[in-house]
Order: structure tokens, then C-alpha cells, then sequence
């Protein structure tokens, strides 16, 4: 369920009132704990935290890189977290610590799926949020498509 809104509001609006509070609760623990240097922005049909194009203009598409996004699809909402995604280690601790938590844990390769706000454990997904720097991310994401050394 891909929006073609052209700013968040407008993808807000678009919402059904029970997923625009999900969304919109998400989005708050998001913006809150989102470092530094990150913009809010709609890309790919979804809300995106993104590193901006002057930061970080080699992207292999052209478009800014994606931190993380927020998406209502079809028949759930996710939060994308690339950060977490880039290193088995980090992905197996996130996970671990969401299993923790009892909640309903539904995930894809980059992102959480959640049908309702309670299967989010919110905190954690501050604390991934808060995670990397722009700085560390970009880093990470240069070494990570560097060719490798024989």
C-alpha cells in the first residue's frame, strides 16, 4: 500500500484513525530519539528519516539514504530500521531484547511489522532509533559497500 502523498501530513491525513494514532504515537518516539543531522521526509510512499543528499550524495539511486521510515502497508504498519539491520550483531541483540519484552515480535529483513501500537515495545524502538549517529551510519554504510580487501 504504497501513499502517494507528498508530505507527512498529508499521509497522515490519508490514515484510518486507529492506524493515525499508531502512526502518529511512533513517529513522536521516533522524532524524539532520532540523533542529530537526520531529516524527516516522504520517500518511497512512507515516512523516512533520511541522511540528507548534501551529507551523502553517492547513493547508488540517487536519493537519500534511509536511516529509518514508518509505513501503514496493507495489513500491518512497520518501522524500518536499517541501522539495525546492517550487523548480524545488532539485528540478533534487537531481537533478543524485543523477545524480551513478551510483545508480538513480526519482522522482515529490514523491518517490525505491528498490527496495533501494543505490540511495540516503544522504548526499544527509541533506544534503535538513538542508536547511530549520522556520522557512524554513514560510515558504516561506506564500509559496507567498499570493495572488500583480498
Amino acid at each position: 500500500m504504497r501513499s502517494e502523498a507528498a508530505t507527512i501530513e498529508e499521509y497522515l491525513a490519508e490514515l484510518p484513525e486507529d492506524r493515525r494514532e499508531a502512526i502518529q504515537t511512533v513517529r513522536e518516539v521516533i522524532l524524539e530519539n532520532l540523533p542529530e543531522g537526520y531529516e524527516e521526509a516522504m520517500n518511497w510512499g512512507m515516512i523516512t528519516y533520511q541522511v540528507p543528499l548534501d551529507v551523502y550524495p553517492d547513493t547508488y539511486n540517487k536519493k537519500p539514504l534511509m536511516y529509518a521510515a514508518l509505513a501503514s502497508q496493507k495489513n500491518h504498519m512497520a518501522v524500518y530500521l536499517t541501522g539495525i539491520y546492517m550487523e548480524e550483531g545488532a539485528r540478533e541483540e534487537f531481537e533478543a531484547a524485543y523477545r524480551a519484552t513478551d510483545k508480538r515480535y513480526d519482522a522482515g529483513k529490514s523491518c517490525v511489522r505491528f498490527r496495533k501500537l501494543d505490540d511495540l515495545p516503544l522504548d526499544l524502538i527509541g533506544e534503535s532509533i538513538a542508536a547511530y549517529d549520522l556520522e557512524t551510519f554513514v560510515e558504516r554504510v561506506k564500509e559496507a559497500h567498499s570493495p572488500r580487501k583480498k
